[in-house]
C-alpha cells in the first residue's frame, strides 16, 4: 500500500494520528472541516480542540489506568501528551490543561511540517481503495453525510449517545468571601497544586433548594425519533438528579476531604467545585456540570450556587449529538474496515471515551498505518497495557449487543493475583501498571526493531 495516508477529521485522534505517521517519515493529508463548517461545540478552526473539559484527569502512573495510559503516549512519543505537558495547569492529582495555547501549539506544529498537508474540507463519503490508505477520525461531531455513508456502508444505523458540556465562569466573578480554594484531600506536590480548585459550600437547605430548581428547569428538548442514551461518565447534572435527590453529593457535588477555610467548624452539605480553565486564572471550569437546560435556565439555577451568585459565564453548557460505531462487529483487530480494509477508525467513534482514549487509538492508527504503507508488520499490542485493553474492548472483547463508550479502566485488563482489602486494592493496581509498563516498553522496542515476537 502506498501513501500519504488520508486522515478525516483534525481532534486528538487524527492529530495524534498524523504525528505518529509523520514520525515513521509517512506523508498524510489530514483533512478537516472546520472553519468552513462549523459544529456546535466547537469555537475555532485548530487542531485537536477541547470542547469540552480541559481536563486529561488523573496523571497516576502507578495506580490509576488514566495516569498509566498518559505514561504509555509519552513514552511513544504522542504530541497530545507532549503539547498537554507543556500547557498544564495546576490540577491537585490530576492534568488539567490550558485549552488554547494547547491547541494552537498542535496545530502550528502540524501545519508547519513538510510531510503533513492540512485540507480545509468536508469529507461527505467513504474513499475508495485507489485514494490510499484512510483513517476515519472524526470523533462525536461526525457530520451528516459521512455518518450516513457509514451507516450505508455497514448496513446499520450508527449508535449514538447525547454527550453535554459543562459552564465556564469568569474568576473575577467569583465570591471569594464564600469560596475557597482546595484540592480534594489536599492533593498534590505544590501549594498551587494543593489549592487548584474552588469550591463553593452548600448547607442542606441550599442544597435542597438547588435540586429543586434543577429539576424544574426548562431543558433542551430532543427531536422526533432521538433516544436519550447518555454516556454515564458524563451525564448532565439534572439527569443525576433525576435518578436521586442524593446523587449529586455522592458525585460531582461530594463534600469529602474538603475543608471550608472561610468556616473551619462547619462541614458542607454539598461543594460544587470548579477547576481552572487557563493558565492566566481568568477561567475556572464547572467541575461535572455537563447540563442540558436552556441557557436562561442555566445562569438562574447556577447563579444559586453559594460564591456564584453574580457570576458571569464564558460558555454556557449545552449537548450535542454524539455518534460511534459498533466497532467489535465492523473492526478488525488492526482497527481496519472488515468491508473495506484500507478504512481505519480510530477516537471516539470507535466507542471509547475521552480526550486521552481518542487519542490513544489515533496513535495506534497512524502508527498501524504507517508500517502498512512502508510494508513492514507491527507486533500485535499487548493486552496488558492499557492501550492494548481499549484496543482489546473495541475490536472483539466488548459484548457487541450492548456496547457502550467506555473509559480505560482496570476493568478492561487480565486479572492479576492480590490479596487484601484496601490495601490490597492499591497493591493490585499497582502490579497492573507495573506490568503494563514492561510489556509497553518491550513493544516499543520490538516496533522500532520491526520484529514480530509473541505479544
Amino acid at each position: 500500500m502506498t501513501g500519504p495516508i488520508h486522515i478525516i477529521g483534525g481532534g486528538m485522534a487524527g492529530s495524534e494520528a498524523a504525528w505518529q505517521a509523520i514520525q515513521m517519515g509517512v506523508p498524510v493529508v489530514l483533512h478537516e472541516m472546520r472553519p468552513k463548517v462549523g459544529t456546535f461545540a466547537h469555537r475555532t478552526g485548530n487542531l485537536a480542540e477541547m470542547v469540552c473539559s480541559n481536563s486529561f484527569r488523573s496523571d497516576d502512573d502507578e495506580s490509576n489506568a488514566v495516569g498509566l495510559l498518559h505514561w504509555e503516549m509519552r513514552r511513544a512519543g504522542g504530541l497530545i501528551m507532549n503539547a498537554a505537558d507543556a500547557h498544564a495547569l495546576p490540577a491537585g492529582g490530576a492534568l488539567a490543561v490550558d485549552r488554547d495555547p494547547f491547541s494552537e501549539e498542535i496545530t502550528r506544529r502540524l501545519r508547519s511540517h513538510p510531510l503533513v498537508t492540512v485540507t480545509e474540507e468536508e469529507v461527505t463519503a467513504l474513499p475508495v481503495p485507489g485514494d490510499g490508505p484512510v483513517i476515519i477520525a472524526t470523533g462525536p461531531l461526525t457530520s451528516g453525510a459521512l455518518a450516513a455513508a457509514i451507516a450505508a456502508e455497514t448496513g446499520q444505523d450508527s449508535l449514538a449517545f447525547f454527550d453535554a458540556i459543562a459552564p465556564i465562569v469568569h474568576a473575577d466573578s467569583i465570591d471569594m468571601e464564600i469560596v475557597w480554594a482546595q484540592s480534594r484531600y489536599d492533593k498534590g506536590d505544590t501549594e498551587e497544586e494543593r489549592t487548584a480548585y474552588l469550591n463553593c459550600p452548600m448547607n442542606r437547605d441550599q442544597y435542597e433548594a438547588f435540586i429543586d430548581a434543577m429539576l424544574a428547569a426548562d431543558k433542551t428538548e430532543f427531536r422526533p425519533g432521538e433516544a436519550a442514551g447518555y454516556f454515564d461518565g458524563c451525564l448532565p447534572v439534572e439527569v443525576m438528579a433525576e435518578r436521586g435527590r442524593e446523587t449529586l453529593r455522592f458525585g460531582p457535588m461530594k463534600p469529602i476531604g474538603l475543608t471550608n477555610r472561610h468556616k473551619p467548624a462547619e462541614k458542607p452539605f454539598a461543594v460544587v467545585q470548579l477547576r481552572r480553565d487557563n493558565a492566566l486564572g481568568t477561567l475556572f471550569n464547572m467541575v461535572g456540570f455537563q447540563t442540558k437546560m436552556k441557557y436562561g435556565a442555566q445562569t438562574q439555577v447556577f447563579r444559586m450556587i453559594p460564591g456564584l451568585e453574580n457570576a458571569r459565564f464564558a460558555r454556557l453548557g449545552g449537548i450535542h449529538r454524539n455518534t460511534f460505531i459498533n466497532s467489535p462487529t465492523l473492526l478488525d483487530a488492526q482497527m481496519r474496515l472488515r468491508t473495506k480494509p484500507h478504512i481505519r477508525f480510530a477516537g471516539q467513534i470507535t466507542g471509547v471515551e475521552g480526550y486521552v482514549e481518542s487519542a490513544a487509538m489515533g496513535l495506534l492508527a497512524g502508527r498501524m498505518a504507517a508500517a502498512e504503507v512502508l510494508g513492514t508488520d507491527l507486533p500485535p499490542v499487548p493486552v496488558d497495557t492499557a492501550m492494548g485493553a481499549l484496543l482489546n474492548h473495541i475490536t472483539g472483547g466488548a459484548e457487541a449487543k450492548t456496547f457502550q463508550p467506555m473509559n480505560v479502566n482496570f476493568g478492561l485488563f487480565r486479572p492479576v493475583e492480590a490479596k487484601g482489602g484496601r490495601r490490597g486494592r492499591k497493591t493490585r493496581y499497582k502490579a497492573y501498571t507495573d506490568r503494563a509498563k514492561t510489556a509497553w516498553a518491550e513493544w516499543l522496542g520490538r516496533s522500532l526493531s520491526g520484529t514480530t515476537g509473541p505479544a
